[in-house]
């Protein structure tokens, strides 16, 4: 039964870090799977975090009943779902609605990265720029290094990378399949999503619904929160317009947390079973304080250097790491927690990455073992032996 939380202008509700990672949880689809399909989960989270291919496909597997990586590949084969730069100015996966509609809402963290460029920018026309990709692209997708060579032969004086930098800041390039395929490669090449989708962006949607969408998949949450994931600045006035229509809770450092009315959250002590999350899901980069999520003592250890690994969760907290590796015909998934788990939950760990590996690996065979990969130095982890 969900917590009943109650709010008066003068005395919020506090909410437990058990009580904000049960309901992210939930929002997040991760307390229990969906049956959701996997356009409404992509639209629900309002997009998935996609430098890498395959991080997608496992966002999914993590949060729906039945998942077949083919749904997905199918989705992004008919132009349903497609890739591009977006929130934080980092790769996503989107529906094609918002794929169209989003670009306004992002365009601060785009011209933030492009002005990082501007040293490599000296004597570029960013307006010639943008027109002279637009027409290259929409000729036929560009791979990225013919598209580099065609505006170098512009601007041969011009950083070659900032160049490719500045018009994907510039204009909403979509990476077309069949790179992001499941169980198929391809290079990247580019387009602008009006082309890709054959129709024209629609109205921005105004800031009001991306906060009340945000806040439906990641609430209860700060404006600060927001801000970290949206990568944008300044809308403290947005949360303060739709106050009225919100519930205000206090986290246990006091900070002020806002939420749809009638969102679920439920009691903390729901059982919340592991999750194999892949490197750079939603749930881990949705907050500005990722506490909810992330223990104080495990920041920063999903990843050394520029290598990320999976996430477990474990009792619904980041407490393990995970990554594969091919071994011949064998696909060896070597889990290291953090801590030391319980007999129970190595237990629930094991089932829970051998259901994963028999949807999300096509190697003969499959090897479960847990050890150390990575190195953390003065407090290594514990090894669950």
């Amino acid at each position: 039964m969900a917590a009943q939380t109650h709010r008066t202008a003068a005395h919020p509700a506090r909410l437990t870090v058990r009580e904000l990672n049960r309901a992210t949880l939930e929002r997040q689809l991760l307390l229990r799977r969906s049956a959701m399909s996997a356009r409404e989960a992509v639209g629900h989270l309002v997009g998935l975090q996609a430098q890498n291919t395959k991080p997608p496909y496992f966002q999914l597997y993590a949060r729906l009943a039945d998942f077949d990586p083919a749904e997905l590949s199918a989705l992004m084969e008919s132009r349903e779902v497609v890739r591009l730069v977006t929130l934080r100015s980092t790769l996503h996966t989107h529906t094609a609605d918002d794929a169209l509609t989003l670009g306004p809402l992002v365009r601060a963290p785009r011209d933030r990265e492009l002005a990082s460029f501007r040293h490599g920018l000296e004597g570029v026309d960013l307006g010639r720029l943008a027109a002279l990709t637009q027409r290259l692209v929409e000729e036929s997708p560009r791979p990225l290094k013919e598209l580099r060579g065609e505006l170098l032969a512009h601007w041969p004086a011009a950083d070659p990378l900032a160049l490719t930098v500045a018009a994907r800041c510039l204009l909403p390039l979509v990476q077309v399949t069949p790179r992001g395929l499941w169980g198929r490669g391809g290079q990247v090449a580019l387009t602008t999503v009006e082309h890709w989708l054959g129709r024209s962006a629609g109205p921005a949607p105004t800031l009001d619904t991306v906060v009340t969408r945000y806040l439906g998949a990641f609430g209860p949450a700060s404006v600060k929160d927001f801000q970290s994931w949206a990568g944008i600045t300044r809308t403290k006035e947005v949360f303060e317009r739709l106050r009225p229509r919100l519930t205000t809770f206090r986290d246990e450092n006091g900070a002020e947390l806002f939420d749809l009315p009638d969102a679920p959250r439920p009691d903390p002590d729901t059982p919340a079973p592991p999750r194999f999350l892949p490197e750079f899901d939603n749930v881990l980069l949705g907050h500005a304080d990722r506490t909810r999520v992330i223990p104080a003592v495990n920041k920063g250890r999903n990843g050394k250097g520029n290598q990320t690994y999976g996430s477990v969760l474990i009792d619904g907290f980041l407490d393990a790491l995970w990554r594969v590796r091919q071994e011949q015909d064998t696909a060896v998934l070597t889990v290291q927690p953090l801590r030391k788990p319980t007999r129970a939950q190595t237990a629930e760990i094991t089932e829970e990455a051998a259901r994963m590996l028999a949807v999300m690996s096509d190697a003969p065979d499959h090897d479960i073992r847990f050890g150390t990969f990575l190195d953390f130095g003065d407090r290594p982890p514990t090894d669950p032996s």
